[in-house]
């Protein structure tokens, strides 16, 4: 690795992004320890695409750019991409070449549907319905949603997919005396919920990690194995009646879920 890779570091005019090259050779060098070639380089691309050289949802350089700048073989480079891979941050995409992965960041303090928050960032919404029915509450649900044994529910099961890319799966219920049957949501269950005067107000959310089934895989388009998040919301009517119980699995290497913290009033150090 020469030392000239060092002044790769200044900015092409007009504020453009850093040079690939040189940022890719300036991390290695900065390596000093033993780590094998392909988790350095590897290392070396992570920095690359965190410094916005490689941006979300372009295409990495090719592996014979790659061998060539850094002097590394084909199959180290090829290990490294992998590495990526794995981690979710690249993505192949067949016929076309290995690409940013594009990441949503979904603030844990705002209650929006999915559609709701695929709107914001300017993306389209769709659904692949799974189940639509009208059924008797499970001891679960009716636990969560302070129901009778009895009670009959509203359970929605579908794939939520935002320009046609499989992001989560997702089962919702909700109390039929807030929903008269499954055929009153469409696209969006809080725009259903909104009509009949019984949109929710506030909820909780609980956030699990792990991993896909071979089930979960198929339907996310993803490995058996890959990881996910596991997200339990309870939603509420502004008397404190819960309204909504959503159950989803969403796509590891999709979204970065965000909380704001703040500190605590509270004297001392």
């Amino acid at each position: 690795m020469t030392s000239t890779a060092s002044a790769g570091r200044a900015r092409q005019e007009g504020g453009a992004r850093p040079d690939a090259k040189a940022e890719i050779l300036a991390a290695l060098d900065a390596r000093t320890d033993a780590t094998p070639r392909y988790l350095q380089l590897a290392g070396a691309l992570r920095h690359a695409i965190q410094r916005g050289v490689f941006r979300a949802d372009e295409a990495l350089a090719s592996e014979r750019d790659l061998s060539a700048w850094t002097g590394f073989a084909r199959i180290t480079v090829r290990h490294a991409i992998e590495v990526l891979l794995r981690e979710g941050i690249l993505v192949r995409r067949q016929g076309s070449g290995t690409f940013v992965t594009r990441r949503i960041e979904q603030p844990l303090s705002v209650l929006a549907s999915f559609s709701e928050e695929m709107s914001t960032r300017g993306r389209r919404a769709g659904s692949l319905w799974l189940s639509k029915e009208a059924a008797r509450v499970s001891p679960a649900e009716a636990l969560a949603l302070g129901l009778g044994p009895h009670e009959t529910v509203v359970r929605l099961s579908r794939v939520r997919t935002a320009e046609d890319e499989p992001l989560a799966i997702e089962t919702a219920t909700v109390p039929t005396w807030a929903l008269a049957g499954p055929e009153a949501v469409d696209a969006s269950l809080y725009a259903a919920l909104a009509a009949a005067g019984c949109r929710p107000v506030r909820g909780v959310q609980r956030l699990q990690a792990s991993l896909a089934t071979a089930e979960e895989a198929r339907l996310l388009a993803v490995a058996p194995g890959c990881a996910i998040l596991r997200i339990e919301r309870r939603a509420f009517l502004a008397d404190g009646r819960p309204v909504e119980l959503t159950v989803s699995a969403y796509r590891g290497d999709r979204y970065d879920f965000v909380a704001t913290l703040r500190a605590t009033d509270q004297d001392g150090g």
